[in-house]
C-alpha cells in the first residue's frame, strides 16, 4: 500500500515514468508499492489457506435481501490479489465470468499509488463487481468521503469485510504506533468482518535493511516502535482488547510465514457455522 509523497503530488504521468528504476530497484518502495509484488507473492498461496465457501459461511443466501456483500481491500497495489480473491470466493477459472457473482459481492480496492489503481483498473476482468481507487487511507477526511460515498450507493455505513492483507507494517512504519492503532481502530469499525495478514518483525528489518543498502533515508519510527516483537500477536490483543473485536479463525501460514486471521465484531451476525469443519 501507499506512495510516496512525489506520487501522490506528482500525478500519474510523473509517476509513470518513473515506474522503471522503481523495478528494478523494489526496496525504494518505502511504502510498500511494489510495481510486481504478487510475482514474488503468488496471490494462488495465500488463497489456498482460505474456504472458497468462506463468504457464504460468513454471509448465508437468507441475507440476500439486504443486497450484495460489501467489500473493502486496502492496499489492492495492482489488483491482482483483488482479483484472485473473486474468483476465489466464486469459483471461478482464469476464462470464466460470472454476472450473478457481481450481485454477490461488491468490493471497493484502494491503494495509494495512482500508477498501480490506474493498472488494476484497465486489467480487471470483473469492472461491475470491483472498484479500484486511488486513497492514502490514513488522510482521514479523503477516507471518510471516498469510502461513504461508496457505502450509501447501497444504503449501507458499513463494510460487511475487509481484507489487510500485508498492510499493516508499511502503516507500522510510516506513521507510527499511534498510527497502527488508528489504523486498526478504523477498521474494526467500518467491517463487520475482517481478514488481516500482518508482516512478521523479521519483515520490518528486512524492508529497512533495503533502505539502507539503496543509501536512503531510514523510516521515520523503525528504531521508536515500541508494538514489535510477534506481530500477529500484538495485532490480534489490540484488535481484541482495544477494537471488541473477537478472533474467529486463523487459516494458517503462507509459505512466507504470515498468519491469516479473521476477525469478527462484537456486534456481527452470528453464523452459527464453524470455519473450522
Amino acid at each position: 500500500m501507499a506512495a510516496t509523497a512525489k506520487l501522490a503530488a506528482g500525478g500519474v504521468e510523473e509517476a509513470a515514468a518513473e515506474e522503471e528504476p522503481r523495478v528494478l530497484e523494489p526496496g525504494a518502495a518505502p511504502y510498500g508499492n511494489f510495481p510486481h509484488y504478487s510475482r514474488f507473492h503468488p496471490p494462488e498461496l495465500r488463497l489456498r489457506l482460505l474456504p472458497p465457501e468462506l463468504l457464504r459461511r460468513l454471509f448465508p443466501p437468507e441475507r440476500s435481501e439486504a443486497g450484495p456483500i460489501l467489500g473493502l481491500d486496502v492496499g489492492c497495489n495492482s489488483g491482482d490479489l483483488s482479483v484472485a480473491l473473486y474468483k476465489h470466493f466464486f469459483s471461478l477459472h482464469d476464462d470464466e465470468t460470472c454476472s450473478d457473482a457481481s450481485r454477490e459481492l461488491r468490493l471497493l480496492c484502494c491503494d495509494i499509488d495512482p500508477v498501480l489503481v490506474e493498472r488494476a483498473a484497465k486489467q480487471c476482468p470483473f469492472p461491475d463487481a470491483l472498484t479500484f481507487i486511488t486513497l492514502d487511507f490514513m488522510n482521514q477526511r479523503t477516507r471518510k468521503v471516498l469510502l461513504s460515498s461508496f457505502l450509501r450507493q447501497f444504503g449501507r455505513s458499513v463494510f460487511d469485510i475487509g481484507f489487510c492483507m500485508s498492510i499493516t507494517m508499511w502503516i507500522h512504519l510510516n506513521h507510527g504506533d499511534c498510527g497502527l492503532r488508528e489504523f486498526l481502530a478504523h477498521l474494526s469499525s467500518s467491517c463487520h468482518y475482517l481478514l488481516v495478514e500482518p508482516q512478521p518483525w523479521k519483515c520490518y528489518r528486512a524492508a529497512a535493511r533495503r533502505l539502507r543498502k539503496l543509501g536512503l533515508h531510514d523510516f521515520d519510527h523503525f528504531h521508536s516502535l515500541a508494538i514489535r516483537g510477534d506481530m500477529a500477536s500484538q495485532i490480534v490483543h489490540i484488535l481484541t482488547q482495544d477494537h471488541g473485536m473477537e478472533l474467529v479463525c486463523c487459516f494458517g501460514n503462507t509459505s512466507w510465514d504470515r498468519s491469516l486471521l479473521l476477525f469478527r465484531a462484537k456486534h456481527a451476525i452470528e453464523t452459527h457455522q464453524s470455519l473450522n469443519h
